[in-house]
């Protein structure tokens, strides 16, 4: 049995989980060895783009809720701030405005805090050392216990070069060596949603950091116009369970459909679990009957083809005729959210992205 800490970073893009639904997972995934829960919905604008402003009473109240019920369970519960390009100015407004915020997240009950990064423009002079400087500002500040950041650049994947600018040389050595040793970084592989993580990659990754990377691992999302017409329940693969020396933790990133996502994350465990003696088909097939019941998990099974490897544009008329009324006559979460998703309800534009 591989040791190592496994959580849930909800951090995709698309809308996001009802409170139910969070407890719901949080309740599920616990027993399987999931032990912090990251609060980081790229819809929540109070956590992004309004990130100066507190948020709605009722969404705090829920988010004390959320945060009570984890301890409960024995579950670390953090959010994820994305303060929006700060380290383009982090002067005195800046820094009286994030004192603001880091009291009002203090006030929900924070285990853990995770300063994210991604997603902005990082192709400026001096970045590390800027994002060091505030993440240590924060250090001095905040409550929370354990403290997480995402870097700019948080992968290998030159696609974040292409779209927000090319990466300083040597930035993740910059950042590493500039941050106090206590400071996790997330890392999500060689791509942006990697297919497989080595031992060998990540001990290099770790040398750069200096210090073991925390798994952001972006499967099973399926958050962007090219991966929301998927619905992703296979079992995982392509992290095997050598890989647990070489990481601080590991942090799925889940779907749009939360019910769903319940079924690769308890595989991952099981991954961790059983190491070598893993199969990830019989590790889905028991996960499914867990999360959905045998007669659901049986139609599941059969329409695995379609769900992750066709997807909803080669979805036959036929396809769709005999699916939809099949999944409707289950009165369950999960059947529910297969019919929204071959309603198309769960469709992400690009436009959608760009406006978060």
């Amino acid at each position: 049995m591989a040791d190592v800490e496994l959580g849930l970073v909800e951090g995709y893009y698309g809308k996001p989980w009802s409170w139910a639904a969070r407890r719901d997972v949080v309740e599920t995934l616990a027993p399987h060895g999931y032990r912090f829960f990251l609060y980081a919905p790229k819809a929540d604008p109070f956590l992004r783009r309004r990130w100066q402003e507190p948020h709605p009473v009722e969404t705090a109240s829920e988010l004390q809720a959320l945060s009570a019920r984890c301890r409960e369970l024995g579950v670390r519960f953090g959010v994820g701030l994305s303060p929006y390009e700060i380290y383009r100015d982090f002067g005195p407004q800046a820094q009286a405005a994030l004192a603001a915020k880091l009291a009002q997240l203090d006030a929900l009950g924070l285990d853990d805090l995770a300063i994210l990064f991604d997603d902005m423009r990082g192709d400026l002079p001096g970045l590390a050392a800027s994002q060091v400087d505030i993440v240590h500002w924060i250090a001095e500040r905040t409550s929370a216990g354990r403290l997480i950041v995402c870097p700019s650049y948080y992968t290998d994947d030159s696609i974040l070069d292409r779209v927000f600018g090319q990466r300083p040389e040597n930035y993740l050595e910059d950042l590493g060596a500039g941050l106090d040793r206590s400071i996790e970084v997330f890392w999500t592989g060689e791509e942006v949603c990697s297919r497989e993580f080595s031992p060998g990659h990540l001990e290099r990754v770790g040398r750069q950091l200096r210090r073991k990377p925390l798994l952001w691992d972006n499967y099973p999302v399926n958050d962007g116009p090219m991966m929301s017409p998927f619905l992703h329940l296979r079992g995982f693969t392509g992290r095997p369970a050598s890989i647990a020396p070489k990481i601080a933790a590991h942090a799925v990133n889940p779907a749009l459909q939360p019910t769903l996502s319940k079924i690769p994350a308890i595989t991952l465990a099981q991954s961790y679990r059983l190491g070598e003696a893993y199969e990830y088909v019989a590790a889905f097939q028991a996960a499914a009957r867990e999360v959905l019941g045998e007669d659901l998990a049986r139609a599941v099974e059969r329409n695995l083809t379609q769900f992750q490897g066709f997807g909803l544009d080669r979805l036959t008329d036929e396809n769709m005729s005999r699916m939809r009324p099949r999944y409707a006559g289950f009165d369950h979460p999960g059947a529910r959210e297969i019919v929204a998703w071959l309603d198309g309800a769960y469709r992400i534009t690009l436009a959608e992205i760009e406006a978060t």
